[in-house]
């Protein structure tokens, strides 16, 4: 698993570095700045000139360790030093210094808004005035100073963080956090980043290795954690070579009504596709027909009723249960979701209109039945969840619904968190923007339903699902294009996810 630290972690991971390497703290920062510029010189061409704005901490020590290397390799450096900023730490007065000494290097102090220049866009704006340490919020004058950066035509570099972005909590005043194109970040990401309300000031965020105690990494407990093919490969396990159909699982599906059979197929098809032996469609009768010319692998159970779900089979002969995609609101149907959870005790999946059902009785949530998954988007987690200030307030909110009714809850979006009974969180690497679609998470209900059939423990379906499914988009979006494609497109790219984590 990749770590996700909080930003205390982090500073601990440099020490027990320093400690254990027997370097200096400006020996790490001369490392971490190598890092940096290599980055830089490979992915911007030459004609680039380079402003290099530093506070008075680490993060502008970083960035005048940047300069000084950029400049020894010819490129046109100015730096500029904000004043108030802090106090200066040693690293940043040595680096200074190092930085004065250079023939030719040019240093421009400033102390409001008005002395920021006017750059051409063939200027990159190198931002290293606040790093993870920054615990207030950035006021006057250094608020009117980051305005004027992000309203010039330049592109922009964060080290470490976008300045002005708390990594472990809100941050509320958003103008005056720096809008990055590029966030060059080391060893760990920070939680803040896997928050769509402040992907626009992240930008592009690439994780640069500078080593640090991997004793530290491995003994201490994270923030978050993130899935790799090795360990989803590790999850899935192997297939029995003389497995049948009964030896995968039998998989049902509470799916579909009057014009949302779309959703209940794209839940059966991607259901099929996750390597479960047999997959049986629970559907109104108006839906079975489009089912079975698109999906004839599946079986179809027809609901008395021609456009909703009035009743349900005996669900106690399925190894998982996947409920939700297009059965709609009819209250008929809501009697079916409860009757669901109240009597079935095993592995089951609730994602889209079963979500809505149990947000119009939340007393339902006492009922689910242990280790469920729940499936939210954003939009369907506020309504369980009620008002909710700020994304962390968010995922501590999630945690806590997850613990109270013992319950998986994978929230979607670019990186799905997934919030466990047990407090652990972990993030979703894989997917894109391509994914968001209509049908989408229909095919990762079935995706989850299939693996959680074949015997994967909750947490397990939940990560590999998620997992897949973001990869087979990424596969999808390669061979298609992300504007174009469809939620189905992503299931013939199942093959693909599964071959890539098999390695």
């Amino acid at each position: 698993m990749i770590k996700v630290f909080s930003s205390q972690q982090i500073k601990q991971a440099d020490e027990a570095t320093l400690r254990h390497k027997n370097i200096s703290e400006l020996q790490l920062m001369e490392h971490a700045a190598e890092c940096c510029t290599s980055w830089i010189l490979e992915n911007y061409a030459p004609g680039f000139s380079f402003a290099i704005f530093c506070g008075k901490g680490n993060n502008g020590g970083d960035g005048l360790a940047i300069a000084r290397q950029l400049f020894s390799r010819g490129k046109n450096i100015d730096v500029y030093l904000v004043e108030e900023t802090g106090k200066e730490t040693n690293c940043f007065t040595e680096n200074l210094k190092a930085w004065k000494s250079i023939n030719g290097s040019s240093t421009i102090s400033i102390s409001n808004n008005k002395q920021v220049p006017e750059f051409k866009d063939s200027t990159i704006i190198i931002d290293a005035l606040f790093g993870i340490g920054l615990n207030r919020p950035i006021e006057s004058p250094v608020a009117e100073i980051i305005q004027e950066i992000n309203s010039s035509p330049c592109k922009i570099i964060s080290i470490d963080v976008p300045s002005g972005l708390f990594c472990d909590k809100a941050t509320v005043e958003l103008k005056n956090v720096i809008a990055a194109r590029h966030t060059l970040t080391f060893s760990y990401a920070k939680q803040a980043f896997f928050y769509p309300e402040y992907a626009h000031l992240t930008g592009n965020i690439e994780i640069l290795d500078i080593h640090l105690d991997k004793k530290f990494e491995k003994d201490t407990a994270a923030v978050a954690q993130l899935p790799t093919d090795a360990i989803i490969n590790s999850m899935l396990g192997s297939r029995p070579s003389f497995g049948h159909k009964g030896t995968f699982g039998h998989a049902l599906l509470l799916v579909g009504s009057t014009g949302k059979s779309g959703a209940a197929l794209l839940a059966t098809q991607s259901c099929l596709r996750s390597g479960v032996g047999l997959v049986t469609v629970r559907t109104p009768k108006d839906c079975v027909l489009p089912i079975q010319v698109a999906a004839p692998e599946a079986m179809c159970n027809a609901d008395e009723h021609s456009h909703f779900l009035t009743d349900i089979v005996k669900p106690e002969g399925y190894s998982a249960i996947g409920l939700g995609p297009g059965i709609g609101m009819d209250h008929q149907t809501g009697n079916v979701v409860k009757r669901l959870i109240q009597d079935y005790k095993s592995a089951m999946v609730l994602d889209a209109d079963a979500l809505n059902h149990l947000s119009d009785n939340p007393t339902w949530l006492n009922f689910l039945p242990a280790e469920c998954i729940l499936t939210p988007h954003l939009g369907e987690f506020n309504r369980l969840a009620g008002k909710i200030a700020d994304p962390f307030e968010r995922t501590k909110k999630q945690i806590e619904i997850a613990k109270k009714y013992n319950c998986y809850i994978l929230l979607k979006g670019k990186y799905s968190a997934l919030a466990c009974p047990d407090g652990q969180l972990f993030f979703n690497p894989t997917g894109n923007h391509g994914m968001a679609k209509g049908g989408s998470g229909d095919v990762l209900t079935g995706l989850i339903t299939g693996l959680l059939a074949q015997g994967l423990s909750p947490l397990k379906a939940a990560l590999c699902g998620a997992y897949l499914h973001g990869l087979a988009g990424d596969y999808c979006a390669q061979k298609t294009h992300p504007n174009s494609m469809t939620s189905g497109d992503i299931i013939s790219f199942f093959a693909d996810a599964f071959r890539a984590v098999k390695g």
